[in-house]
């Protein structure tokens, strides 16, 4: 695949939950494309779509909801369109997932060599043997110490850190040219998350791997992403190159996460600036109207921003922007 031609392509992806007779979009028209070899994180506050994003490329979405509109392209392939066989090939092969608990997404009844072979004999029909060896390979490319005693262990004799290294050999076991890291280090402690990262950085170089890494962490962000895309109440707000969104952010929620980071070393004679917070909350998805999601917590809200969501405005080169204050220049 020539290099300028991106492995996953997500064109106007449109989510719908149906219950109680009531319809609502989860994720309303998400548009976004990830390049080979590169990280893309999805940011934004709980609620905003980011993990449903995730679920509707893996076609996981809940029985509930469907997807009513656009494409999910994976090397030419539209997953949206595909049958259950198609995507019981593709998934786990092509494209993997690491979900946000590894220990309710591990199985408790099977042994994490299993668990790691499942992928192997499905999609490269290896037998059991080969299926354990090249389990053992992969703990021990993912820093588990003893992997020739740990691959017969069951998740609950594995600590939280273990059992997310273990989601991670899974998820790379076939060597998928996309991986979904869905808030990869949850309810880890810092020094388990940092490893985490690395590790997931060093598996990403030397396997050529493309990473939709899924975080409302910005920390996260500066130190893993070459490109971001914001989301709020299902709607793409902003996109572009992380050195660009970090300097110099569009959006007012981009600007309202950014300013909410803590600043750890202040100026030499300077004070500590108060914490800065967004007012308000991530309106449910049920009462989002047509207009911007935001406008209800944005200080430069104006009454088109109730009425009509904007396009995406150019906001420098390949950064955009969904801001009605930035209409005028080039999409």
């Amino acid at each position: 695949m020539n290099a300028a031609t991106p492995v996953l392509e997500v064109e106007r992806l449109t989510v719908a939950f149906h219950a109680r007779g009531r319809s609502a979009a989860v994720l309303n028209e998400i548009s976004f494309a990830l390049m080979p070899g590169e990280t893309l994180c999805l940011v934004g506050e709980s609620g905003c779509g980011k993990s449903m994003t995730a679920l509707a490329i893996m076609r996981l979405v809940p029985p509930a909801g469907r997807i009513e509109g656009g494409s999910i392209c994976l090397r030419g392939a539209d997953l949206a369109a595909c049958d259950e066989p198609a995507l019981r090939r593709i998934r786990g092969n092509q494209i993997s997932m690491i979900f946000q608990e590894p220990m309710t997404a591990l199985n408790p009844v099977y042994t994490v060599g299993d668990q790691i072979g499942e992928s192997l004999r499905l999609h490269q029909q290896l037998d059991k043997a080969a299926a354990r060896a090249k389990a053992i390979e992969m703990l021990r490319s993912v820093g588990i110490p003893a992997p020739e005693r740990r691959v017969d262990e069951y998740p609950h004799q594995l600590s939280g850190g273990m059992r997310q290294r273990v989601m991670i050999a899974i998820a790379l076991a076939c060597d998928p040219h996309v991986l979904i890291a869905d808030e990869p280090t949850t309810a880890l402690d810092v020094t388990v998350q940092a490893q985490i990262f690395d590790l997931l950085r060093e598996q990403q170089q030397r396997r050529g791997t493309a990473v939709l890494l899924i975080t409302h962490d910005m920390g996260a962000v500066a130190e893993m992403a070459d490109r971001v895309v914001v989301m709020y109440g299902g709607r793409v707000a902003e996109e572009g190159p992380v050195a660009d969104i970090l300097a110099r952010p569009a959006h007012p929620y981009t600007r309202g996460l950014i300013a909410c980071l803590p600043e750890l070393d202040p100026a030499p004679g300077d004070a500590r600036p108060d914490l800065a917070e967004i007012p308000g909350m991530v309106p449910p998805v049920w009462e989002r109207g047509a207009g911007c999601p935001f406008h209800d917590r944005c200080g430069h809200a104006m009454p088109r921003c109730t009425q009509e969501f904007p396009p995406m405005f150019a906001a420098g080169p390949q950064h955009r922007v969904a801001c009605w204050l930035h209409e005028g220049a080039a999409p």
